[in-house]
């Protein structure tokens, strides 16, 4: 890891050959070529004018619901988190969210500010720029639910507002955005509530959450998308996958559906192999083909 002198014109942080297992909450990963974290979307924007147009791009937020190799990401790597943070009401009834908030803090920000049905964003352990990336949800709540507009960026570093009817949204999956563009901001819309309620619900919530999520270990949140009219995780127990391992990597004895890193010691490959391995079986014994959530992202990676 090496930093370098900031480039005329940029205020972030700029380093060099940086490992991505310190910016994945499965603690795993190769280094980045590249890795630069924005001091706001001004100074993004001039980045992204200043990246090579052949040059690969990878945005991490908090890291969830991605496995970066262990050869790690030969390009640059944007980090948002603790960076797009701007969140404000706006308009009475709507919520303005930067990308590289968490989707723990929205959820306590509109119960403060007497918003309800957000709370299910304190059950993602993610960003909202993963969020709106994937229509991410839980607890009966889905992102593009409350979005009214959304601002992207393009490597050219051009920002525009666009409606939320511009894109198609499905469970975890958008589609409408162009080759090299990302979202940097979104408008929400929620109805108002009463604070109280909604941060009992939010208490409700991450306790049930802790009761049967790993939480307290290195996981990437949910690993395969629930299919329709069951769920991924009973189809793994049924498997007997519950605490099998390769290598460093286990299926959570908590809750099937999660991979963890068991004592810090797995690496990519063993969480890369475990995840085919509970794919194939599940496929073999229940008949059903489960669909990855997690991105694989990196060198040779099949996304």
């Amino acid at each position: 890891m090496t930093a370098e002198k900031i480039p005329l014109g940029l205020s972030g942080s700029l380093l060099y050959n940086e490992p991505l297992a310190n910016y994945t909450t499965w603690r795993v990963g190769g280094p980045a070529k590249v890795l630069y974290k924005p001091a706001d979307i001004k100074d993004l924007a001039n980045f992204l004018q200043s990246i090579p147009e052949e040059e690969p791009i990878l945005w991490l937020g908090l890291g969830s619901n991605s496995l970066i190799k262990d050869t790690g990401f030969d390009g640059t790597v944007i980090v948002t988190q603790n960076c797009l943070r701007q969140l404000e009401c706006i308009e009475g009834d709507e919520v303005y969210v930067q990308s590289g908030v968490s989707c723990a803090q929205m959820a306590r920000f509109c119960a403060r500010s007497n918003f309800e049905q957000g709370e299910f964003w304190a059950g993602i352990p993610g960003t909202m720029g993963g969020a709106l990336r994937m229509n991410a949800g839980c607890h009966g709540g889905e992102t593009w639910d409350y979005v009214s507009r959304v601002e992207t960026i393009n490597r050219k570093g051009e920002l525009r507002w666009r409606k939320a009817s511009e894109f198609s949204v499905a469970y975890r999956h958008v589609e409408g955005l162009a080759e090299d563009e990302w979202f940097t901001a979104a408008i929400c819309k929620l109805p108002h509530g009463t604070k109280s309620q909604s941060l009992e619900t939010i208490k409700q919530l991450l306790t049930t959450r802790a009761n049967t999520q790993p939480t307290s270990e290195y996981n990437c949140g949910s690993v395969f998308r629930n299919p329709p009219g069951d769920h991924a995780a009973r189809l793994i127990e049924c498997c007997g996958l519950k605490g099998f391992r390769i290598g460093g990597a286990q299926v959570s004895t908590k809750h099937a559906n999660f991979i963890i890193n068991q004592d810090g010691e797995a690496s990519a490959q063993d969480i890369e192999l475990l995840i085919a391995y509970v794919h194939k079986t599940v496929l073999e014994q229940m008949h059903v083909d489960l669909v990855r959530e997690v991105l694989i992202l990196g060198d040779n990676s099949n996304g």
